[in-house]
């Protein structure tokens, strides 16, 4: 038999903004911004990620939210009644499954970040040691991985199965504040260390000499994966806004919540990295689990105390991002078992948490007992990741453009981005302009980069 639940709204305008600004701030800011600044030149990438930014992230965002708030349904149901019988349900599906997906390897990477929590302020990341050969042993290891890994989803189930007000919205509202306090606090103390100067230059003097046709693809790209785009996150959580909500500012507030976060964690990084000699800022991927922990090492050995307390709040930092972006990741895929099955919250959760778990022990082990087994050349984690970010999101992102600025009536999309006429929204027909033409063209220059680059 099946049981409707009542379908909770936000019940704030702040707990809209940070709940949808936790859902865009994820690892992809403070892992993956700083990793692509360093790989591409620094501040004349970062101009070039602002500008597409407000470009390509906003209307996209706009579009995801305008969609989820008009139907107040799940993301392939959303679709389904603004296109009944039509194939852009094909985009709902997708939305769920690839936040299905990213959320089973998301967890892992994030089960990391809490073992170096723990670790950091137990004292184990201010030893001398090889740091590359340290993150292999544990990453390769077939159980701590995985332990803490299933910590941080029982984490995420412990907020989602108390729902959208009382878990969702009431936690967004504590570790958002939490977030920007931390970042605020490790950007001064990043600020004192030797190398800030060199840092500082490195992320504000734009050399424009350095910019190419892959720097700015990679900027386009970072925009929309940072943002969480197309993961059926944003769509979900529009879907809770009440009628008043006004989506372009929500929009444009989110959005430069995420940049913020994403560029002062560049300020935390980059002066801490300049600190210390023979560390080159394009480490790649390695920068947060290898390279920093040698520069905490370094530059605090002689005052562990201050080693224990900046590197501490680093990788709280890091988890706070990872959990609010895992937290709408895990509701995109819940709202939909819970509306499509008619099953409680606390049921479908426990279903979600379960599969993503499962599918997330073969992620952990394909970096040591399972690094063998390939599919297309890749292991677990290496193809899930591929099908995520290199195909399903940037055709998401694709398709959302041309399903709002193609299909959907001009007066339904007006109605939703002003608030019934209510809200002025001057720049409407740029925002048609921009997802009928530029973006959909962004965003096939970044899924054929990502492809064949």
């Amino acid at each position: 038999m099946k049981v409707t639940e009542k379908r909770d709204n936000f019940t704030s305008k702040l707990g809209v903004v940070l709940a949808a600004a936790g859902s865009a701030v994820g690892l992809g800011n403070v892992w993956r911004f700083p990793t692509e600044v360093g790989n591409n030149g620094g501040a004349a990438f970062i101009l070039i990620y602002l500008l597409c930014v407000i470009g390509v992230g906003v209307p996209v965002m706009m579009s995801e939210f305008l969609i989820g708030r008009h139907t107040h349904a799940n993301t392939i149901t959303a679709f389904s009644k603004l296109a009944p019988g039509k194939w852009w349900r094909i985009e709902g599906v997708a939305g769920v499954f690839v936040a299905f997906l990213i959320l089973s390897y998301y967890t892992v990477i994030s089960g990391w970040t809490l073992y170096y929590l723990v670790q950091s302020l137990r004292g184990g990341l201010l030893v001398s040691q090889d740091y590359s050969a340290y993150f292999t042993a544990f990453s390769s290891d077939p159980y701590i991985p995985i332990i803490y890994a299933a910590v941080f989803m029982l984490m995420t189930h412990w907020v989602i199965v108390r729902g959208v007000q009382s878990g969702i919205e009431r936690f967004s509202k504590i570790m958002m504040p939490m977030l920007l306090l931390i970042i605020g606090i490790l950007v001064v103390c990043s600020f004192g260390m030797p190398g800030a100067g060199t840092g500082l230059r490195f992320l504000l003097k734009p050399d424009f000499s350095k910019v190419t046709a892959s720097v700015v693809l990679s900027a386009m790209g970072q925009a929309f994966f940072s943002l969480s785009l197309a993961m059926g996150c944003l769509c979900t959580y529009a879907s809770y806004f009440t009628s008043d909500t006004k989506l372009v500012k929500t929009a444009f507030s989110v959005c430069s919540i995420d940049t913020f976060v994403a560029v002062l964690s560049g300020f935390i990084i980059f002066p801490a990295v300049f600190s210390v000699p023979n560390v080159n800022p394009d480490e790649g991927p390695g920068l947060v689990f290898v390279t920093l922990p040698n520069v905490f090492n370094i530059a605090f050995h002689n005052v562990p105390v201050l080693g224990y307390a900046f590197s501490g709040m680093f990788y709280l930092l890091l988890l706070l991002a990872a959990l609010t972006s895992a937290m709408s990741l895990h509701e995109s895929v819940t709202a939909y078992v819970i509306e499509s099955m008619g099953i409680p919250r606390k049921k479908a959760s426990a279903m979600v948490s379960c599969s993503c778990m499962a599918l997330g022990v073969l992620c952990s082990l394909s970096f040591g007992v399972l690094s063998d087994v390939t599919v297309f050349g890749l292991t677990f984690f290496g193809l899930f990741d591929f099908c995520a970010s290199k195909i399903i999101m940037p055709a998401g992102g694709l398709v959302i453009c041309l399903f709002a600025g193609w299909y959907l009536d001009r007066k339904l999309v007006y109605n939703e981005l002003t608030n019934g006429g209510t809200v002025p929204f001057r720049l409407f027909r740029l925002y048609v302009f921009l997802v009928r033409y530029v973006v959909p063209v962004a965003i096939a220059l970044i899924f054929i980069n990502e492809l064949f680059g």
